[in-house]
């Protein structure tokens, strides 16, 4: 029987979410990661942050990454402005980004800054313009989907950090560090992927 490994990293922003190096300025994940055989189940881009599977269960990869299956991803949104009721019901309905119309998602304003650690380097600052923290869970994953989204409806992204993909959570990693899931995460994670 194979021997599966299953690995949360908290992604730092700007590392790519690959092992291959394509340019000798940017970070991978082998920056970080020493285990061999592994590959993220979906991805992060450069400028997020936040949770990152990593498996060599190809099955189980597979059922996390197909948009068919619709397995929860919540993220921690930071938006240039306030966003008002309107944008709120839109980015739950779904919007148009493209040519396509995204699925329903769960979206709410955060009353207050998450504890996240700061980020490196830090968000551009405008004094005169406020920011917000949004939180939304998807059932999908297209290409920098949240940010398009949240353009879409005039409240651009500043900070994007993943906190969870179905049961699996952030919970007590900085950025930069990774952990091997415990057996009740795997079995969790198990029961609610088949």
């Amino acid at each position: 029987m194979a021997q599966y490994r299953y690995i949360i990293f908290y992604k730092p922003y700007g590392v790519l979410s690959q092992f291959t190096q394509d340019s000798p300025t940017r970070s991978t994940l082998k920056d970080y990661i020493d285990v061999p055989d592994v590959y993220p189940v979906g991805r992060l881009d450069w400028d997020s942050e936040g949770l990152l599977l990593l498996t060599n269960h190809g099955q189980l990869q597979h059922r996390l990454s197909h948009p068919r299956f619709a397995h929860e991803r919540t993220y921690w949104v930071q938006v240039e402005r306030i966003p008002d009721e309107d944008a709120i019901a839109n980015l739950k309905k779904g919007v148009k980004i493209q040519d396509y119309l995204t699925r329903p998602a769960k979206v709410k304003l955060l009353p207050e800054e998450p504890p996240l650690p700061p980020r490196d380097p830090p968000i551009r600052f405008r004094l005169n313009v406020p920011t917000a923290w949004l939180e939304m869970t998807l059932t999908e994953g297209k290409n920098r989907q949240v940010r398009r989204m949240t353009a879409a409806v005039g409240f651009p992204t500043l900070r994007l950090v993943r906190i969870s993909i179905n049961n699996l959570q952030l919970d007590g990693l900085q950025p930069g560090q990774w952990r091997e899931l415990t057996a009740s995460e795997q079995k969790l994670l198990h029961k609610s992927v088949f």
